[in-house]
Order: structure tokens, then C-alpha cells, then sequence
């Protein structure tokens, strides 16, 4: 994948000072209805920021299809696949830390720059404050390692049975609890600048700067009972891995759930996701890489979940984001435009249908499979017919019993009647007295000497 300019740690240093301030921390997000992010790098932007910093401040975004003298612009994402087009809102089409965009060239040779987003950070990001070390900012246990990820410090952190997640630095991992968030101080979004040792795409704090996160993201276990939240695949915002076999329970308050998924991406067929009716254990629905989820909010008749993920021995993708929310009554909460109301799911052996639904892909593909053999059935028919005439009428081409001779034979046995009308000839064997041969002899005209010479040595090699 191109690159816009050298992102290595040294440069990105280099490059930093030079932006101004930003604002101030987005601060904590217990909703994720307050989140236009799902991803920790912002790769799922779509919001219509068009500035470097929010609310109007910073400098103006250029137009992504006027900006072809650079490596992303609208003609390099036809497909829309990183959501450039004719429009100057941030993206981060070549998975950045953040979202950016190309702006006018400054005298210091600067081209594009990080947007501040308040609204991009994904759930379960707390924000990024300061940590003097006098006392830590998170007072739990804590280490350092040259490949840290988010996930990586998520799971130290989940292992020692603390609330809280904090990366530093690039390097360092920090633990703690609720309660050191009452103490802490918050730092500008833009303090926490510093890539992962151990994943270029993911920011991890700053020097002197944590960047908190609840150990919930990513887990392959847990126990929803809030009226809304969110629920990431295991290792998210890492990978999943491999022969993962991970479930967990949401009961909202209410009767009813609406799910609505913000990333789905599975490896494989074979790594998959299941809704189950909590009370029953009915299958509601099922998902895997090759059907994944329908755009859109799903409308699930239970007032409990169980979700179950498994992948294979090669699994490696970037997994699911899914909100949640809890409805009181989904008969009274009628479903926006666009949503999707999901019956019950049937069991997977009554997945096989030997009927295709009307207008599904498959029936259409059977009509168009049954017409052709039924036009090709009776061209058959037709040729058929056509054959069983033509043998009782004569039987063309076919070798005669007798020697060859020309003109019509009155002797017994079976041979060549032959005569021709101009300007094309034609070869009969007909039985002795047939009034076939009587009948064309009148109408056909006797072949020349020449012409006999060569039609007999080909009867004689017939």
C-alpha cells in the first residue's frame, strides 16, 4: 500500500511539534451512541468533519478528488471502499493512527495533517491523561514490552483482575481501577501521539500520557446487563486468533433487542457467530464469513441473548463490532427505514431446501437451467422426427447391397438410383421399382461420362 510520507517513530517526532493544539480530550464514552468510531485507528470514519480540529478549528481539508497529485484521492477508492469521493470529510484510507486529510502545503512542507475527532474514539476508550508517576495514574501492576498492542495491555490487565487498561509511551502498560479515574487528569487528545511497538496502525499513549481503555473490549467472555452497549471480538482491536470459543450474555432491561453490527469481517466460512434465545437456546441467527450480517438494525424477539464465536485452527481476521440496545416492546418500537426484522432462524439441517424461494438467486438460476433443457428437449424431438420421415421416404447415403450402377436399376436386389438436377446432384438407393426412382427420373437429368467416372469410384469406396 502506498504511503502518504514515512511514518516511522523518529519522523512522526519529527513531524509532531509542528501541528498545533487540538482541543481538549473527548473524555469518556459509556455509550456507544456517542461514538462515530468503532475501530481504535478510526478506520471506519464516515462522520462529515471536513476540519483538522472540531467544531471549525483547525485548517480546511481538501476535496479527495482534487487531490490526484497525491497517493489517496476518489479515483483511487472507485469502489468507495475507504469512503473518499467528490467531499473533503476526514478519512484514514491507509490505516493511520487516525483519521487525516491532505490540506494546502504550508511553508514547512506539510501536505496533510491527523484530524481531532471528539466523536472517533471507539467505545471503550476512556481518553488519554496525564500521568505524573508521582502517584501513577493507575496504581495497579504494570510492564513494558517492545511488541505491545491495545490488546496486549487489555489482557495483562483482564489476568490481573483490573477494571482499567492504560498504554504509555508505545511500550508500557499500566492497571488500575475505577477508582483512579476520580483523581485523574484529563490531557489533550493529541498528548497520546505515540504508535504501538508492536502495531504501526494503533496509538499507545504519549511520553508522560496514558491512554485508558476498559479491559471489557476485546474479552471472549462477559455479562451485559446495561440498557445499551457494545461487544468487540476476542483480541479486538488486535486480530482474533486461531480456535477461539468465546460467548457472552446480554440482558438489557426490556423485551426485546436491536442489534446492529459496525464491523463484521471473519476469516472463513467455518469461523462463526451465533444469536441464541438465552431461555431457550433456540438458533436465532448465524453468521461466518461467507454470510455475514444484513445492513442495518436486527430486531431479535428475546428479552436475553447468548452470542457463541468459534474460529478454526487458521482464523486470523479483524472480528465484530456489534451495539446493543434493550426495547421495552418491539411491537410498540416500530423499526426504522432500512431495518431488518429477523424472524427465527431454523435449525442448520433445515438449511437445505430443495424449493427455492421466488426471486432468490437460486430460482432464478433453476428457471433458466429448466427452460434451456426444455427447449433443447424438443429441438430434439423435431430432429428425431424429421430423421424417422426422411428413413421412410429413402434412405440417403446409405451403401447398396449390389454392384453400383447409374440410372435406375430394374434388376433385382437393392442398389444406387443416381440423377441429379442442375445445379446440384443427389444420391438415392431406392429398391427396384421403387416410384420414387420412376418419379425423379423424369425430373433428373442422367450424369455426364466424366461425371459417372467420379461418382463410381467414390461409390466403390464407399
Amino acid at each position: 500500500m502506498q504511503t502518504r510520507a514515512p511514518r516511522g517513530f523518529l519522523l512522526l517526532l519529527l513531524f509532531l511539534p509542528l501541528l498545533p493544539p487540538r482541543g481538549a480530550s473527548a473524555g469518556s464514552l459509556h455509550g456507544p451512541g456517542l461514538s462515530e468510531c468503532f475501530q481504535v485507528n478510526g478506520a471506519d470514519y464516515r462522520g462529515h468533519q471536513n476540519r483538522t480540529g472540531p467544531r471549525g478549528a483547525g485548517r480546511p481539508c481538501l476535496f479527495w478528488d482534487q487531490t490526484q497529485q497525491h497517493s489517496y484521492s476518489s479515483a483511487s477508492d472507485p469502489q468507495g471502499r475507504w469512503g473518499l469521493g467528490p467531499h473533503n470529510f476526514c478519512r484514514n484510507p491507509d490505516g493511520d493512527v487516525q483519521p487525516w486529510c491532505y490540506v494546502a502545503e504550508t511553508e514547512e512542507g506539510i501536505y496533510w495533517r491527523y484530524c481531532d475527532i471528539p466523536t472517533c474514539h471507539m467505545p471503550g476508550y476512556l481518553g488519554c491523561f496525564v500521568d505524573s508517576g508521582a502517584p501513577p495514574a493507575l496504581s495497579g501492576p504494570s510492564g513494558t514490552s517492545t511488541k505491545l498492542t491495545v490488546q496486549v495491555c487489555l489482557r495483562f490487565c483482564r489476568m490481573k483482575g483490573y477494571q482499567l487498561a492504560g498504554v504509555e509511551a508505545g511500550y508500557a502498560c499500566f492497571c488500575g481501577s475505577e477508582s483512579d479515574l476520580d483523581r485523574g487528569r484529563p490531557a489533550p487528545a493529541t498528548d497520546c501521539d505515540q504508535i504501538c511497538f508492536g502495531h504501526p496502525g494503533q496509538l499507545c499513549g504519549g511520553d508522560g500520557r496514558l491512554g485508558i481503555y476498559e479491559v471489557s473490549v476485546g474479552s471472549c467472555q462477559g455479562n451485559w446487563t446495561a440498557p445499551q452497549g457494545v461487544v468487540y471480538s476476542p483480541d479486538f482491536p488486535d486480530e482474533y486468533g486461531p480456535d477461539r470459543n468465546c460467548s457472552w450474555a446480554l440482558s438489557p432491561p426490556g423485551a426485546a433487542l436491536e442489534l446492529t453490527f459496525r464491523l463484521f469481517e471473519l476469516a472463513d466460512p467455518r469461523d462463526r457467530l451465533e444469536l441464541r434465545d438465552a431461555a431457550s437456546g433456540s438458533l436465532l441467527r448465524a453468521f461466518d464469513g461467507a454470510r455475514p450480517p444484513p445492513p442495518g438494525p436486527l430486531r431479535l424477539r428475546a428479552a436475553a441473548l447468548l452470542l457463541t464465536f468459534r474460529s478454526d485452527a487458521r482464523g486470523h481476521a479483524q472480528g465484530f463490532a456489534l451495539t446493543y440496545r434493550g426495547l421495552q416492546d418491539a411491537a410498540d418500537d416500530p423499526a426504522p427505514q432500512g431495518s431488518a426484522q429477523t424472524p427465527a432462524a431454523p435449525p442448520d439441517w433445515a438449511n437445505v431446501s430443495c424449493s427455492p424461494r421466488p426471486g432468490t438467486p437460486e430460482a432464478a438460476m433453476g428457471a433458466r437451467v429448466f427452460s434451456t433443457v426444455t427447449a433443447i428437449s424438443v429441438l430434439l424431438l423435431l430432429l428425431l422426427s424429421l430423421l424417422r420421415l426422411l428413413r421412410r421416404r429413402s434412405c440417403l447415403l446409405a451403401p447398396g447391397k449390389g454392384p453400383p450402377a447409374l440410372g435406375p436399376s430394374r434388376g433385382p436386389g437393392r442398389s444406387w438410383a443416381v440423377w441429379y438436377r442442375r445445379p446440384r446432384g443427389v444420391a438415392l438407393p431406392c429398391p427396384p421399382g421403387d416410384p420414387q426412382a420412376e418419379g425423379l427420373a423424369t425430373s433428373y437429368r442422367p450424369l455426364s461420362a466424366s461425371s459417372q467416372s467420379s461418382l463410381r469410384s467414390l461409390i466403390s469406396a464407399l
